[in-house]
């Protein structure tokens, strides 16, 4: 994962641990329209696996979790306590990928959202003369090898551009209801949503071309250029949802709220100010609230590709 994510990964542990079962929604869930609709078989399922073993045993997302504080407080390298805590190094262990359970509701919406944006992206691609290569999105539980190094599910949802794979540790879409108070299942698509834009901007050669100039740049200007990377990924959220809705009607009343809702509740400034009390935005990787909910609605409102040049926009 990369160096900017560090913190963004010591904010989901926290956050993660932090939360306790049984949190309540502060609204009613909606229900979008997805049930009966085309699964995608590109869902890979690795939970059940063993996780982190250390010295012959495993370790849970608390013992993580204190590894990473001590990291990030302290200096201390999260495999020195990891370690001491489980009595050996840490190797990762996986069990063999399969396909999700038949009767796992949040799995088959998962591949449900998955096969509508494959159905809108593939369209808008070849309207545009090329075809769409279908990303593989993978479940995990706690953490996962990946081409982009380990995954850790307190990192959340992310896409690794190495293997053009989508990873996402179900779990976090409790954490959404239980620290974020974001509920309802548009929310939960918009999420998956935003980590296909980040596929299709691979594709497009977009995410290569924002590395190479992050590399040639200080901090504070590769931040902005993450922003503006993440911004236009939210868009190409809203330009799947305008599509995927005129196509197939899968939007009911309050559902794009609940999204504008989620793309609010993880803005970098309200991530702050939750955590540390403060907003510095030269630290923003992301986007704040406010440029989330309104590159979301661009692409919503929009549907075209087009409006979602975040790279050109003198204002974001």
């Amino acid at each position: 994962m990369e160096n900017q994510s560090v913190f963004r990964l010591f904010l989901y542990v926290f956050l993660y641990v932090a939360a306790k079962p049984g949190g309540n929604a502060t609204k009613k869930d909606t229900a979008m329209k997805w049930r009966g609709n085309r699964e995608s078989d590109n869902v890979e399922d690795r939970r059940g696996s063993r996780g982190i073993g250390l010295g012959g045993g495993s370790i849970g997302i608390g013992t993580i979790a204190i590894a990473l504080v001590a990291s990030y407080f302290f200096g201390i390298d999260p495999g020195v306590v990891l370690s001491m805590l489980g009595g050996g190094p840490a190797s990762v262990q996986q069990a063999p990928a399969r396909q999700p359970p038949a009767d796992d509701d949040m799995a088959r919406f998962v591949a449900t959202v998955l096969a509508d944006t494959e159905d809108t992206w593939s369209a808008i691609f070849r309207d545009g003369g090329a075809s769409y290569p279908k990303p593989k999105l993978v479940l995990f539980s706690g953490q996962t090898p990946t081409a982009c190094g380990t995954g850790q599910s307190a990192a959340g949802p992310f896409y690794c551009p190495g293997d053009q794979k989508i990873y996402i540790d179900l779990s976090f879409y409790r954490l959404m209801q239980q620290r974020f108070k974001v509920s309802g299942e548009f929310a939960q698509a918009y999420v998956i949503a935003h980590e296909v834009g980040h596929h299709v901007q691979n594709v497009m050669g977009v995410m290569e071309k924002v590395d190479g100039a992050r590399r040639r740049t200080s901090q504070a200007q590769a931040n902005a250029l993450s922003v503006r990377l993440e911004l236009q990924a939210d868009c190409f959220a809203g330009v799947w949802a305008n599509h995927a809705d005129r196509a197939r009607s899968i939007l009911e009343t309050g559902d794009i709220e609940t999204a504008l809702n989620a793309a609010s509740a993880i803005g970098d400034d309200a991530l702050q100010r939750q955590t540390q009390g403060q907003v510095v935005p030269d630290s923003f990787t992301h986007g704040s609230s406010a440029q989330r909910v309104r590159w979301f609605k661009r692409g919503i409102e929009s549907g075209k590709v087009s409006a979602c040049n975040t790279f050109e926009a003198q204002a974001l």
